[in-house]
Parts: structure tokens; sequence; C-alpha cells
């Protein structure tokens, strides 16, 4: 099966784990990163953790064994003995590249100040911004090195597509890339400016982060401006 990489290059080109009811642990891809990622009836678990540890939680999880891995109890457990922080379950989601460049008129720009660009440094390397007429995209390697975007749209142009333009641009701007996002799936109206641009559904993710002051964090990101959306 590989590694991380390999199991997130597999599925963005739609080959996933088998659907055998197992989770497969593996070492965490970085410091920083350690979560748990949830396909069709199988899950991987990327930790330092000791493996049998993780089965033998798991196994006592005490709901079903397709459930367990995103269970409350498993990921309290995961939390309590990492010592680490978890916002939602996010929905993972993933866009092909597009050739060409975009049609949206976008000037890539340097503002280390702004707040999307802060929280995205904070849970991605190699951060780069583009600014549009009411709104940024902000693309950066996050887990295992996958191109994430996030992108933020200014109040007084919400509601007018602008948050499916920017997502759908970033496919123009991974480099041939697949390009990855995380949406808290209570936020309907981030779900459908992704699906309007084109990505598609891989699975659920829950990402283990490390607690402010003790070293990166990663969180989420959002085409409202609030609330957490694509990209973590």
């Amino acid at each position: 099966m590989g590694d991380l990489r390999d199991i997130l290059d597999a599925a963005a080109h739609g080959v996933f784990p088998p659907p055998d009811g197992r989770t497969t642990v593996l070492p965490q891809p970085s410091p920083r990163d350690a979560g748990v990622l949830s396909f069709t009836a199988h899950s991987v678990v990327f930790t330092d953790e000791d493996p049998e540890w993780v089965h033998e939680t798991l196994g006592a999880a005490d709901c079903d064994a397709l459930a367990a891995s995103m269970s409350p109890r498993f990921l309290t457990a995961l939390l309590d003995r990492t010592g680490r922080v978890a916002e939602t379950i996010d929905a993972l989601v993933v866009g092909s590249p597009l050739p060409g460049p975009p049609s949206l008129a976008l000037t890539e720009i340097d503002d280390p100040d702004h707040p999307r660009v802060v929280s995205s440094r904070r849970r991605r390397d190699e951060v780069r911004v583009w600014a549009a007429k009411g709104g940024v995209i902000v693309l950066g390697r996050g887990v295992a090195g996958r191109l994430e975007v996030a992108v933020e749209v200014e109040e007084g142009v919400r509601h007018r597509g602008l948050g499916r333009a920017l997502v759908g641009a970033a496919r123009h701007l991974g480099g041939g890339e697949p390009v990855w996002a995380q949406i808290s799936p209570g936020n309907a109206r981030s779900t459908r400016a992704f699906q309007a641009a084109g990505y598609l559904p891989v699975g659920a993710e829950a990402l283990l982060t490390v607690r402010r002051g003790t070293g990166s964090t990663a969180v989420g990101a959002s085409v409202s401006g609030s609330g957490r959306a694509p990209g973590r």
C-alpha cells in the first residue's frame, strides 16, 4: 500500500485502499501532522504511537468496526495519548489539475500578515497567496506534502459565486498536481462551492495538531470567512 503520500496520490486518481474493514497504521509523515483518514470500509491512522496500542484501542471502542477509527471514544483516547488537539472531522475532497491559467484575474502577493496566510503557515509549508477582487487563494503543502487550498471571500461580495471561482482557479495553480481541501461537513456553503468547482469527495479526515506554543498547528479555512472549510 505504500506510505501515506502513496495512498493519497492513489486516491486522487480514484484508486482507494481495499474496502476490507481494516485499519492501516502508518508513521506520521512529519512531526507536525498526525491523524486519521477514513475511506470506504478502510481507515488509515497516521501516528508515531505503537500500532499495537492503536489496534487494541480500536477494538475497545465499543462500536461497529467500520466506524471505530472515527468514533469519539477512539479519537479521545488518541488525543489523550498524544497530547494533541483536534477540531472537527472534515470531509476530504480533491480537485484534479486543470491546464492553462485561471480565467479569474489573480495577482500573486506577499502578505505575511493576512489572517488566512498566518493560519496557513501554521499548518503548511511553501505557502503562496493570490489576491482577486474580493478574495484570496492560499496554496501550501500540508499533510504528507499534498497541495492544499484555502480561500477567503470578503463580507461584501459573498453570495455571488466568488468562492466557487476561487477554488476552481486553484486547480489551475497547482503546477499539474491535484489540489486537496478539508471541509467541515456543517459548512454547506463551502461544500457546494467545491462541488460546483469539480472537486470530488475522497473520505473523512481527523487531523491531530500540536497545541499552540508547543509547535506547529493545523486548522481550517473558509469560503465564507468564518468557520472551517477548504483546506484546513
